[in-house]
């Protein structure tokens, strides 16, 4: 009944269910994996952030290059502020027990004893960047010499929230916190990390370090998770398929060994046809047969039929004639 499987068709059909069943587990515990490493990293990097609130800050020498490991970690620099350079970078929210808040950051550029610059966010304010009113409450940063000290973090990209790459901003703003967008701005060298002071000078508001990419909880990580269960579906639905198609022919090989023809099978009227047409042969045969041979039954049977009737008659008829003389008497 299953020879059916040794057909080409068959060995097809089982070989792709065999190599795809295995490739989908193991793209889908691929994808689970990756989400568990995300999951994982992300609780690694809120213990550090937890721990780097209450650690001494390091020289920001000690803590370059920045990555998941020294992103959020005090940082100490010394130098000079270039009062002539101060931005802003418009449209970024701050979340705090008012809930979240639009406004913009205040950024100055710390000019280091080694030479380069370092981005420094000294706070945020609410409020519109390209508003005098609210930039006019800016407060200038201090002359001098200082010491700054602040939560280190990597230079920001295109897929960082409440980036602005398109450009097309005016004179004092920036879009991106990164060296290669302050390259064209000033005319020295820049540190490829900023970092975001821990105590903002009045009127500014801290603004809180954020997670290395890759390590919070974020869209990516989730499009893990839903990856992993496409991949178990998929292995599920060739399964499902294997085995319908399994059914199906089963059944079809069972009828044609009873010899039941399928439903809206071409070949079963032409059987059917061809066993009436065979019946009907036999018939005209069987006839034909007759006419030579067996043409006595049926013709006698018909003249034994017509004798009976007439003797019937005659004795009627002579019973009636009795009756008549009777009366007569």
């Amino acid at each position: 009944m299953y020879r059916f499987l040794l057909t080409p068709r068959w060995w097809g059909i089982n070989v792709f269910a065999v190599l795809a069943i295995p490739f989908c587990i193991f793209m889908g515990s691929w994808q689970l994996s990756r989400f568990e490493d995300r999951v994982n990293t992300h609780q690694q990097q809120e213990d550090r952030s937890a721990r780097a609130k209450t650690a001494a800050a390091r020289p920001l020498a000690d803590l370059l290059p920045v990555d998941t490991v020294t992103s959020g970690r005090q940082a100490s620099a010394r130098g000079h502020y270039d009062t002539g350079h101060q931005l802003l970078v418009p449209a970024r929210t701050l979340k705090d027990k008012h809930g979240e808040r639009q406004g913009f950051y205040v950024l100055s550029l710390l000019r280091t004893d080694g030479g380069k610059a370092l981005p420094v966010v000294r706070g945020w304010l609410p409020g519109d960047a390209g508003t005098k009113a609210d930039t006019a409450r800016v407060p200038a940063p201090p002359k001098g010499e200082v010491t700054v000290t602040g939560a280190l973090q990597a230079s920001e990209n295109q897929g960082t929230d409440g980036v602005q790459a398109g450009g097309g901003l005016p004179q004092g703003q920036l879009g991106m916190i990164s060296a290669a967008s302050l390259v064209n701005i000033v005319p020295y060298e820049v540190y490829d990390a900023w970092i975001t002071l821990t105590d903002a000078p009045a009127p500014l508001h801290a603004v809180p370090p954020t997670a290395a990419e890759g390590s919070g909880l974020d869209l990516k990580a989730f499009q893990n998770l839903g990856y992993t269960g496409e991949w178990f579906v998929f292995a599920g639905f060739v399964v499902f398929m294997w085995f319908r198609l399994f059914r199906r022919d089963a059944e079809s090989a069972k009828d044609a060994a009873l010899g039941i023809a399928p439903e809206g099978d071409e070949g079963g009227p032409r059987v059917a046809t061809g066993a009436a047409t065979g019946a009907v042969a036999e018939a005209a045969a069987g006839a034909a047969e007759g006419d030579s041979t067996d043409a006595g039954a049926p013709t006698g049977a018909a003249a034994g039929a017509s004798t009976g009737a007439s003797a019937q008659d005659e004795g009627q008829g002579a019973g009636e004639g009795e009756a008549a003389r009777a009366g007569q008497a």
